[in-house]
């Protein structure tokens, strides 16, 4: 399986961001705090180069806490400042803006020695298609200053955001990679949404997440279908089957003849997973 993505308008976004590193001071970079190394852009490296950066483990409220941490600690070691945040319910928002400071504080420090009196930092949100941008940026703004929505691809275009008098965003739009050499890369980027439906079929994500769910958050799965135990091996495909088929039936998935639909249970499963149902589940640990 190759999934290959790369609209015309996210190779637009690429050249449009190069052309505006000269114009800011750091780049604040959005992460889904339940895939933190999946859901980053390996070119934003490339792109960003030197520029100072922060990282926000965006959506941590849906994420593993004790995960979120370890990826904070192994962010840290790398030399890079990372903030778990929820850009829907605020969590740690308020912390964005002295975070910048801090990074910049040197340059500010210089600027106001010298009788200046700092202009606002200008700093470059990036991210992959439905990391939060767009929802963090109203948040920041106090108002809807950016089109949110939770499919892949609303934001089109580049726009300066002025956050109060302190901080002014670039918003640009996802960007993804022309090719995942890591084909889980892919699925777990379906499985919380930020790849559309149609592009892997939502039974072989359904399937990735539950083979992974089994050993690390197998009370998750029992408390919210109500199961009474999970099979033990699931290197083959028939026991992953076999817990679908258990939820399908706890759901209502039936077909013709008593047989669970595969495909509808498939996606109620995956609904549940993306709005937190299921609870505060990561799908990467640092340690993988």
């Amino acid at each position: 399986m190759t999934i290959q993505w790369f609209p015309g308008h996210m190779t637009r976004a690429r050249r449009q961001i190069q052309d505006k590193l000269k114009l800011i001071d750091l780049a604040i970079e959005l992460m889904d705090a339940r895939i933190p190394i999946s859901s980053r852009n390996p070119m934003i490296d490339e792109i960003l180069g030197n520029k100072p950066r922060l990282i926000l483990l965006n959506k941590a409220d849906l994420a593993d806490p004790a995960v979120t941490a370890e990826w904070v600690q192994r962010l840290k070691r790398d030399g890079v400042d990372a903030l778990p945040i929820d850009s829907i319910s605020g969590t740690n928002v308020k912390e964005i803006i002295p975070r910048c400071k801090h990074l910049l504080k040197d340059r500010l420090e210089a600027q106001i020695r010298k009788g200046m009196k700092p202009r606002p930092i200008r700093a470059l949100i990036v991210g992959i298609p439905n990391v939060g941008k767009s929802t963090l940026i109203n948040r920041l703004a106090g108002r809807k200053a950016a089109i949110t929505g939770d499919r892949p691809g609303v934001t089109k275009g580049q726009q300066w955001i002025r956050i109060a008098g302190e901080l002014e965003l670039l918003d640009t739009p996802g960007i993804l990679w022309p090719k995942f050499e890591d084909q889980q890369v892919g699925v777990r980027l379906a499985a919380i949404g930020s790849i559309k439906d149609e592009v892997i079929h939502p039974e072989d994500v359904a399937f990735h997440v539950i083979r992974y769910m089994v050993p690390h958050y197998p009370q998750a799965l029992c408390e919210r279908y109500q199961l009474e135990g999970l099979p033990g091996d699931l290197t083959e495909p028939e026991p992953v089957i076999e817990v679908m088929e258990m939820i399908g039936r706890r759901r209502g998935c039936l077909q013709s003849g008593g047989t669970v639909n595969l495909e509808k249970a498939s996606a109620l499963f995956l609904r549940d997973l993306r709005d937190g149902k299921l609870g505060r589940i990561s799908l990467e640990h640092p340690g993988e």
